[in-house]
């Protein structure tokens, strides 16, 4: 039971860590149909970030998160406008392959200015070790990312559902004909939400560095982690985002713990049982 217990408590940590990350990329690819494959450079940078402002500006770990989330959101704004605007009326195939190359060139110019190595992180001490709970240990780090998991969902859920903006977003989406019509920009409206987003996987990266390991290759190694996580919820769910997220968190902690022989392929296995099962995701809307 205390073995069982602690690896759903692990799989929802790293399931949190997996929807921060995955939430931008269901949006993009959801709400604004544009296909972002180099999601996961966002969340490289903002670890990269993390990791710079610690180490060579002395900054404590809590005050690098919204710096990287801050930092990332306007640098994604910049590369949105200058880059990705120009491709949003083009083929997915265009998308996947423009994107992929600036995935490749992120990886490069990583690459050559930090090396090929992992990057260390050294956590706050209230961070560390381990709190008793109910009888049994749990990792405390681990629960501030689920804290911090369900609250990034509240404000996500309440800012899409329950603001101004999220009205504009989802007429955006809906109708932009129509929206444009009524007076909102939907070019702005994409260009915030893609913010947001990007922001959100910088933030997931600067948290995940402990977890996840952070080197060059991060964007690649878990990029059909995110693909998987926005496919099985479905595009543009949140709720099914954050759904798929801990069900591949705790199917992947409960592989490498049980069968480390079979590695991956249980988490491979899971999607596509549950892609024939409900084709457009868990929570995704029908086609």
């Amino acid at each position: 039971m205390s073995v069982g217990l602690g690896i759903l408590f692990d799989g929802l940590a790293y399931g949190m860590l997996l929807f921060l990350i995955s939430i931008g990329l269901s949006v993009t690819m959801g709400l604004m149909g544009f296909v972002n494959l180099a999601h996961g450079a966002f969340a490289m940078f903002g670890g990269y970030l993390a990791t710079v402002l610690m180490q060579q500006a002395g900054w404590p770990f809590l005050a690098t998160l919204p710096a990287a989330f801050v930092v990332v959101a306007l640098a994604s704004v910049v590369v949105e406008r200058v880059l990705y605007r120009r491709l949003y009326r083009r083929g997915p195939l265009d998308q996947v392959l423009f994107t992929i190359g600036l995935t490749f060139m992120a990886v490069a110019g990583i690459t050559w200015m930090f090396g090929p190595s992992q990057q260390p992180v050294v956590l706050p001490d209230f961070l560390q070790g381990q709190t008793r709970l109910m009888g049994l240990d749990f990792g405390i780090y681990r629960l501030f990312l689920i804290a911090v998991g369900v609250a990034v969902t509240a404000a996500v859920v309440l800012g899409i559902e329950r603001t101004r903006f999220g009205a504009m977003v989802r007429a955006a989406v809906d109708n932009p004909v129509m929206a444009t019509g009524l007076g909102i920009n939907v070019g702005g409206v994409f260009a915030v939400a893609f913010a947001l987003g990007s922001g959100l996987a910088g933030l997931g990266g600067a948290l995940g560095i402990q977890i996840l390991g952070l080197d060059p290759s991060f964007p690649l190694k878990y990029l059909v982690f995110f693909l998987i996580v926005v496919s099985v919820g479905g595009l543009g769910s949140v709720s099914g985002t954050l759904l798929a997220a801990c069900l591949v968190g705790v199917f992947d902690v409960f592989g490498k713990y049980y069968l480390p022989q079979v590695g991956a392929f249980i988490i491979y296995a899971v999607m596509v049982g549950l892609l024939m099962w409900r084709p457009n995701g868990l929570l995704g809307k029908r086609a």
